[in-house]
């Protein structure tokens, strides 16, 4: 079973994170017993995080740094990565 707060926690551990976000409508988000995990998607057959950016950072080489934190987590699902805004 893929962990979505063990992902969320690599991702916020990554330099060029500022912050997790729920993406458009607040749609990236796992449910978990009595909370709501905002920036991480666990799906069937993919995973969908967003974020928000420090500014400065180059944003694909942030997105391919979160896909190899995470890569063994996921079980094999590819891993989009959104980023929603920039933290300046």
């Amino acid at each position: 079973m893929t962990d979505a707060r063990a992902i969320a926690e690599r991702v916020l551990a990554c330099p060029g994170v500022a912050g997790l976000s729920g993406g458009p409508f607040g749609t990236v988000a796992t449910y978990l017993p009595g909370e709501r995990l905002t920036g991480v998607a666990v799906r069937e057959h993919e995973v969908d995080i967003a974020i928000v950016a420090r500014f400065g950072d180059p944003l694909p080489a942030v997105a391919d740094e979160i896909r190899l934190l995470v890569g063994d987590l996921v079980d094999g699902r590819p891993v989009n990565v959104t980023i929603d805004d920039l933290d300046i």
